[in-house]
């Protein structure tokens, strides 16, 4: 078992920057920061620093366990509603633009999405993909990204490994959000001078996943595109969660992505869908982005089977994701009033689906999202039930976890109980040392 009297010894005091995030880290930092504590010998952690939070495999249930998966609002799975429509989906070969259901999915999103046109696809990384090829339209061009991007960090360098465009990264903010005069200070002049790609993109993400689900202000994306339209720029959003921003903001998607050229919304996470994505843009950018999801191998047949159940996720999954803002916050706010030092949460940073919090220096991540994943001996006695609670190891010695409709108020208790049991756990080991 990790060496806590010595660990935890140091959690008396909370770090004064343990509460903020520092913009000037880099991934060196968060590879750093995920990687286990270089004077553990324990072999018992269940996960490891090769992969980030991702590397967090799915413990073996135990028996009459109650398992609340927090892990990705990825993990949700479609119910009987979702299922029957799929095995009813009219459909036909949509590489030929003949599945009906397609068809209608892609006019229903463009409609919600204030688009001329959108694509179906079968993910968010091929959608945003497809994007910076069509916006980048030479080899060598170069996209405008957060450092702490989705885009940037977690889909394996594919415009430049296959499009061939340059990255340039701006800082990404607390908020997820740029400092606008150093990302004007990106843009590149005077082509077709030879020393530098030329400027074709600015993307921006929301909700932004690394920054905790953080909505980005109406003002900030209206900012961005005026600088946009001024140098002749495009605005790509990575908004695969952009219906959280909608809903946490109380307005419809077409405000917010008015200001954006073209937008990527994910199906397959919050809104339930099994798989799939929407691109939307203009007419010319669709057809365009046509030719390059056939080319990325992206072209379905009968999707129609899939697109039902993004149908049934635009039309009646939006509403609910409140209920998983308001779980959320729910289980933040069990994590303050525990007044823990092992515990250090911003409320305010907690708008969406997404809480992200810090522990006290000492404590690993690995080793909590452990704890919280086993059943440890005499639990069940304790809290009349044995919980198993899966969150991911995050970055700068902090944990994420995501709430979604497989997630209830219910789970959320038990989640709030089996962390107050571990943090108990924890303090009595600390007090021993």
């Amino acid at each position: 078992m990790y060496h806590f009297t010595t660990l935890l010894s140091r959690c008396v005091q909370r770090s004064a920057v343990s509460s903020q995030i520092n913009p000037a880290h880099r991934l060196l930092r968060m590879a750093a920061a995920a990687l286990p504590n270089p004077g553990s010998t324990t072999a018992n952690t269940t996960t490891t620093a090769s992969r980030g939070y991702y590397d967090s495999a799915k413990p073996e249930r135990s028996a009459g366990a109650r398992v609340v998966d927090l892990r990705s609002d990825t993990v949700t799975r479609p119910g009987a509603e979702m299922r029957k429509a799929m095995s009813e989906a009219e459909v036909g070969d949509d590489v030929l633009g003949e599945d009906p259901t397609v068809n209608e999915l892609q006019k229903l999103a463009a409609e919600m999405f204030g688009m001329e046109a959108a694509l179906f696809v079968s993910s968010g990384t091929m959608s945003n993909l497809i994007a910076v090829m069509v916006h980048c339209r030479e080899r060598g061009d170069e996209v405008i990204v957060g450092d702490l991007s989705h885009l940037h960090i977690y889909e394996q360098g594919g415009s430049a490994q296959l499009a061939g465009v340059h990255s340039t990264t701006v800082t990404t903010l607390p908020d997820g959000t740029f400092n606008l005069d150093q990302l004007e200070s990106k843009i590149r002049h005077g082509f077709p001078d030879p020393h530098y790609p030329r400027s074709r993109l600015i993307c921006v993400e929301n909700t932004h996943n690394i920054q905790g689900g953080r909505v980005l202000p109406l003002s900030f994306l209206k900012e961005v595109r005026s600088l946009a339209d001024k140098y002749d720029l495009k605005v790509h959003m990575d908004g695969a969660r952009v219906m959280n921003a909608a809903v946490a903001l109380g307005v419809s998607p077409k405000t917010i992505l008015q200001h954006t050229h073209t937008v990527s919304v994910c199906l397959s996470k919050g809104l339930g869908s099994p798989i799939g994505t929407i691109l939307a843009g203009p007419s010319d950018f669709i057809s365009r982005a046509v030719r390059c999801r056939k080319a990325l191998g992206g072209g379905m047949r009968q999707a129609g089977i899939l697109a039902a159940a993004g149908k049934l996720s635009l039309l009646k999954m939006v509403k609910r994701l409140e209920e998983d803002h308001r779980n959320a916050r729910t289980f933040a706010q069990a994590l303050l009033d525990l007044s823990s030092d092992l515990f250090s949460v911003d409320m305010a940073a907690v708008e969406t689906n997404l809480l992200r919090f810090r522990l006290c220096p000492g404590l690993s991540p690995q080793e909590f999202c452990a704890r919280m994943s086993e059943v440890q001996p005499g639990e069940e006695s304790a809290l009349g039930q044995a919980v198993q609670v899966l969150m991911f190891p995050h970055y700068e010695n902090s944990v994420r976890a995501v709430w979604h409709l497989d997630v209830s108020a219910e789970d959320t208790q038990w989640a709030i109980k089996k962390m107050q049991y571990v943090a108990a756990q924890l303090t009595k080991e600390k007090n021993k040392a």
